[in-house]
């Protein structure tokens, strides 16, 4: 995936990925690339985009 900014979780490493749940820009030490979510989802204890029983916003 193809984003440019700033890790919105440490504000200081170039983002590469975006949360599959909530959006979030994050560099690869705040991101999770299994399940595909930002740190802060994954302790938030957020499903994976696999997940068929749960409904997940998507951006």
């Amino acid at each position: 995936m193809s984003v440019s900014g700033l890790c919105q979780i440490c504000e200081s490493k170039p983002a590469q990925e975006r949360c599959a749940n909530c959006g979030t820009l994050a560099c690869e030490q705040h991101y999770e690339p299994g399940p595909g979510l930002c740190t802060d989802c994954v302790a938030q204890g957020q499903p994976d985009r696999g997940s068929d029983d749960v409904d997940i916003n998507r951006f």
